[in-house]
């Protein structure tokens, strides 16, 4: 049986996991299922916070404002989408239980839209170029964002424990960091290896296609091999409650409103909306300054790729570590803070000549260490949100009755989905105020416009970062808070169990 907020008893919840039955361990092969899936959406991420400005200004030509904004406008369906979908999980009964058939539903429109992505109609307009970057983008993150949240809604009810959730979502980011860099060296290694033509490979439109067409397939594999892996544990996860009576569309919506407005959600979510532009920021001008400032060619960016899974295969098992030492909320706080600043260092000296000249024999692993380093402070952060976002689910449910782990990571989806939007739409301004040209000539980038990107990039990007820490001063939710959450949940089920028994004796028939 389910309690309703008000502390009655409504129908029967088949999710509640029965006490006495044996529940097996998460077997290794699981596990990595369950984080590999994670390869999917970080390719996804990586193309389109990376790539896809860079693409469509340097390469087709569109200028930067244009895809900027049919990027940011994407934010608008995922704002509609990612509610309805968590919910619609939520909600769903079925053999597969309530989140494998969202994860196996959304392999093969994931890696069909983001293919169209790649492969605009020649002889559009610009503003039709636009139209088509907002429809397959839109359509790409709707796909993608039915598998990421019910993944992401899993981890709750895989585990109620405190740091083993950290454990797995250590496990979840580093594949997805394996997805967003991984992937791409292989593609800076291969599609954009240098030619005599095109030193600088990422500037080469003839890689683009088979870019695109890798990740398709990666995306299609990733999606599949994280829902067959997570199979077994469809009987052992927590199942929709029966009701008894259809909920209107008011009843949805006050119902998705009295989750949301929990106050732990609230601080996650002030500082995931910020993180994420932060980070949606930084991939869409990486390219950039490593292409420009730094001059680097294809084959040294594939080396500084290469960093941030090192960072990420430092912070899965640290971590863990850090929340269990000072905390989720204040390992957040400060890896992200003190992080980025060191992330920053190189451009603020290069702006002021204090850095290594392009070409410099130290530049590349000087770029490597510090990024490094910045990334695996940044994934440590990542990381414990997730968590934190995690033990929300069960501070609410005690407070609503209702176990709404999908409505939560929905909202972490559209978070995400920010680093996309918001992210690309301020890179398209930096440019557009640096006065960086579409599809340049060699040597036709000048050294003010790089300049100017740099200086309006640093403050924007640190200010998104300290602002959205703050947030998390507002996030109330212990170890202990989170244990005295769960005991209550479990007593609460214990007794709904105890009264249906009964019920089930005083109607059973006469012997």
């Amino acid at each position: 049986m389910a309690t309703t907020h008000d502390g009655t008893l409504s129908a029967p919840d088949a999710a509640v996991t029965d006490p006495a039955r044996s529940v097996p361990p998460i077997g290794l092969g699981t596990r990595i299922g369950y984080g590999s899936g994670a390869i999917a959406n970080g390719i996804k991420n990586a193309a389109f916070t990376t790539y896809l400005l860079f693409f469509y200004s340097q390469i087709i030509g569109v200028p930067a404002g244009v895809v900027s904004a049919a990027v940011a406008l994407t934010l608008l369906v995922d704002a509609v989408a990612d509610p309805l979908l968590g919910r619609w999980s939520d909600r769903t009964r079925s053999r597969w239980g309530r989140r494998h058939p969202f994860i196996y539903g959304a392999a093969l429109p994931t890696a069909l839209f983001f293919l169209l992505a790649w492969f605009p109609p020649a002889g559009m307009s610009d503003l039709q170029t636009g139209i088509w970057i907002f429809v397959t983008a839109s359509l790409t993150r709707m796909s993608i964002s039915a598998f990421e949240i019910s993944t992401s809604a899993m981890t709750p009810e895989l585990t109620e424990d405190y740091r083993e959730r950290t454990r797995l979502f250590g496990l979840r980011w580093w594949f997805g960091y394996a997805g967003t860099y991984g992937f791409t060296t292989l593609c800076l290694l291969t599609f954009f290896a240098a030619t005599p033509e095109f030193p600088r490979g990422q500037l080469n439109p003839a890689g683009y296609p088979g870019f695109a067409i890798a990740g398709a397939l990666t995306i299609f594999a990733a999606i599949l091999i994280c829902g067959i892996a997570t199979h077994n544990r469809i009987p052992y996860l927590r199942q929709a409650e029966v009701r008894t009576e259809r909920t209107s569309l008011i009843g949805h919506l006050r119902e998705m409103g009295s989750a949301l407005k929990n106050r732990a959600f609230l601080a996650i979510f002030g500082f995931g909306v910020l993180k994420y532009s932060a980070i949606g920021l930084y991939s869409a001008t990486t390219l950039f300054f490593l292409t420009y400032l730094y001059q680097l060619n294809a084959a040294q960016v594939a080396i500084l790729t290469i960093d941030s899974l090192v960072a990420a295969t430092i912070a899965a098992p640290l971590a863990p570590v850090m929340s269990a030492w000072i905390g989720k909320r204040a390992s957040s706080m400060l890896f992200a803070v003190v992080g980025v600043s060191i992330g920053l260092t190189p451009l603020f000296l290069a702006y002021n000549g204090w850095f290594f000249a392009p070409g410099h024999p130290l530049l590349v692993p000087t770029l490597f260490a510090i990024g490094a380093l910045y990334g695996a402070m940044v994934a440590i952060s990542l990381i414990n949100t997730s968590s934190m976002l995690a033990d929300v689910v069960e501070d609410s449910a005690l407070k609503t009755g209702r176990h709404e782990a999908g409505t939560f990571f929905a909202a972490s989806s559209f978070m995400q989905q920010c680093s996309t939007a918001v992210g690309i739409f301020l890179a398209g301004r930096l440019l557009i105020w640096a006065d960086f040209p579409a599809k340049p000539a060699p040597g036709q980038v000048s050294e003010e416009a790089i300049r100017s990107l740099v200086i309006h990039y640093i403050p924007c990007s640190i200010g998104l970062w300290s602002l959205g820490a703050l947030f998390l001063l507002f996030y109330p939710i212990t170890k202990a808070k989170h244990e005295a959450n769960v005991a209550a949940l479990r007593a609460r089920e214990a007794e709904a169990r105890a009264v249906e028994m009964d019920n089930s004796a005083l109607l059973g028939p006469a012997r």
